[in-house]
């Protein structure tokens, strides 16, 4: 089946219960970015396949909402499907609470899984449709009786990350978290986010791919906890472990007869956003909800110096990786057919070459030439063409390794290039650097830092359509709240201050649709600068460690202070990956990371392009 006949098949369904409009969203049951194949009924009904949006099918129509970062994407991956392609954030573009009101009639049902909608969500479109009376139908997810080859639950192993990896015990994280709801006056803590219970129960699984989380929720009490999960997951081992912390086991669906089984009085903290809409309308009579963030999100995100250390060991590892990726892909390209597919595929073999690598920590993003415009492109076999010795490659990449979760872009220049691409990278990696060196008082967010990365584009008339930066978790997802960097305050998105231990990505970037894309990042930890009279200074300390493309550069934009912040940041490259290369790789990495002085020296192996009717000049190692 196609998109099409799926989308009719639902309609049938829909048409036999009388509703009028059936959302879709990406969500698995705990509102997770990245989901199992079970719960992709948005790519099932749409073709869409990116990691973002939400879609809602009426009896003759149906419109798709994404964000920027997926927009050309969409564009092409929607063609012939009938589905309207709604670009959030642009003038004209009604949010979806909006649309269904003044495309449901009055006293009509709005049809969604209630176990994939957030609370906060269903409650925003409740507020807008109320007038007309409109009533939700939410027990039945319909796309399940469509989706005749539906994939099942996983149901993968789960494991042990040890205190010498994650810091703190499990027996002390779970102190820390009653202590917090001992501050909230709560009883108890219903905790549905699957980052969060694998970060609070020092456990990892293997149900998300690139993500090593487990289905599962955690009912917290002052005096227990209930882990629901599939039981078949955990080892006798492991149980016996948690039986030891006070932490039992019961199955997976319990959660919402036990939710529903509160005495009356209880004062029940549940955050609404990450808690679907189920779990929320279980809660009985005369139990009293305190709809809050969840306080694990903040002491997950700001890293134990443990945590820390070892995310500086993962990122030499990844490094190393890199590097030698970036060399092979100079070296090689024109010399061999490499494909996009095939430059991922060598990729990830020289991250497995690493020592405790345990995957990749999202699917790569690999893109030669005008695929590079596509933010999030990632080819397929369809998709999938040929690198040509010249123009760029753009690799976003990421790997999981015991010792924490890594995020790098970088823009490679594969051969001789045009004006046009030089100046962009270059302006570019202006913003990445000035971002990468700031020092600022604590209280900051990420409004505040974004504009440092924008501000040699928005000097250019140049913007781009995605945050700077986003949080990163330790040995689990590659995108993790509350931290986040971006300009534009939405105000369905929690910002907070940007606070000492925490790990973020540094990522401008230009896209220019049928010509390419540039971005550059790295992941940053916040660590303390100086206090004195005005407060407490911090700093960004990069734990990326891979060169910028030097090849890539226009010299003439770079201010001193530019120079500067390149120079110092391929020391700390050469002082930390040196030692892990030898032979021609290592002769390339010290001449790609010397300083630049007043112009850019070529590199060891590389081509350097000459005005017309000049020589070309190759500098051998």
């Amino acid at each position: 089946m196609n998109p099409v006949e799926n989308l009719a098949a639902l309609r049938a369904e829909m048409a036999k219960r009388r509703i009028d409009a059936y959302v879709v969203v990406t969500d698995d049951f705990h509102t997770s970015e990245y989901v199992g194949e079970h719960f992709k009924a948005r790519e099932f009904l749409s073709g869409f396949t990116g990691s973002a949006g939400t879609l809602v099918v009426l009896p003759e129509s149906a419109a798709l909402w994404t964000d920027g970062r997926y927009f050309l994407q969409a564009s092409q991956q929607l063609a012939g499907s009938g589905i309207e392609l709604m670009r959030m954030g642009e003038a004209g573009v009604p949010e979806i609470p909006t649309f269904l009101h003044d495309n449901v009639p009055e006293n009509g049902f709005i049809g969604f899984d209630s176990r994939t909608i957030s609370n906060d969500f269903a409650r925003r479109i409740g507020e807008k449709v109320s007038e007309k009376h409109i009533r939700f139908a939410g027990d039945e997810d319909l796309v399940d009786l469509v989706w005749t080859d539906r994939p099942a639950l996983s149901c993968e192993p789960l494991w042990e990350l040890e205190p010498k990896f994650a810091g703190y015990t499990r027996a002390e994280k779970l102190e820390k978290v009653r202590e917090k709801m001992n501050e909230l006056g709560a009883d108890v803590f219903v905790i549905p986010a699957l980052d969060e219970i694998a970060w609070l129960l020092n456990l990892r699984g293997g149900d998300v791919l690139y993500t090593p989380v487990f289905l599962s929720y955690l009912l917290l009490e002052r005096g227990k906890a209930t882990l629901c999960v599939q039981k078949e997951a955990v080892s006798a081992e492991i149980e016996a472990h948690l039986a030891a912390d006070g932490v039992a086991l019961t199955p997976y669906d319990d959660i919402y007869p036990l939710v529903a089984s509160l005495p009356k009085g209880t004062r029940v903290l549940l955050d609404g956003e990450r808690a679907n809409y189920r779990i929320t309308q279980s809660v009985g009579t005369g139990v009293e909800t305190i709809d809050r963030p969840s306080p694990i999100q903040l002491m997950k995100a700001m890293k134990h110096p443990v945590e820390q250390e070892n995310e500086r060991i993962a990122h030499i590892r990844d490094g190393v990786a890199v590097t030698r990726f970036i060399y092979w892909l100079k070296h090689t390209i024109g010399k061999e057919t490499i494909t996009e597919m095939s430059a991922a595929k060598k990729l990830e073999s020289l991250r497995a070459e690493g020592e405790h690598f345990l995957d990749q920590s999202f699917g790569p993003i690999l893109s030669y030439g005008a695929h590079g415009a596509i933010v999030h492109y990632a080819p397929t076999e369809e998709s999938d063409i040929p690198m040509e010795p010249h123009g760029f490659c753009l690799a976003d990449s990421g790997a999981q390794y015991y010792e924490g979760t890594t995020d790098i872009t970088r823009t490679i220049a594969l051969g001789a290039l045009t004006e046009e691409e030089k100046r962009i990278y270059t302006l570019v990696l202006r913003g990445h650097l000035q971002l990468g060196a700031a020092k600022f008082l604590h209280g900051c967010t990420g409004e505040t830092l974004d504009m440092l990365a924008r501000a040699p584009l928005w000097e250019s008339g140049l913007d781009y359509n995605h945050g700077t930066g986003h949080g990163v978790g330790f040995v689990l997802g590659v995108h993790e709240g509350p931290e986040r960097v971006h300009w534009d305050v939405n105000r369905q998105k929690r910002h907070c201050v940007i606070e000492e231990g925490m790990i973020f990505s540094n990522e401008p970037g230009i896209y220019l649709a049928g010509k390419f894309g540039v971005r550059v990042e790295n992941l940053v930890v916040v660590r303390k600068a100086e206090e004195n009279e005005y407060g407490r200074f911090l700093a960004l300390e990069p734990l990326t460690l891979v060169p910028y493309d030097r090849d890539a550069l226009d010299l003439t934009l770079l201010t001193s202070r530019d120079v500067e912040l390149m120079n110092d940041y391929h020391a700390k490259v050469y002082a930390a990956i040196s030692p892990y290369l030898a032979g021609d790789e290592l002769a390339w990495l010290k001449a790609v990371t010397a300083p630049v002085t007043g112009t850019v020296p070529p590199a060891a192996g590389s081509t350097v392009v000459m005005p017309a009717g000049s020589l070309t000049i190759v500098i051998l190692s």
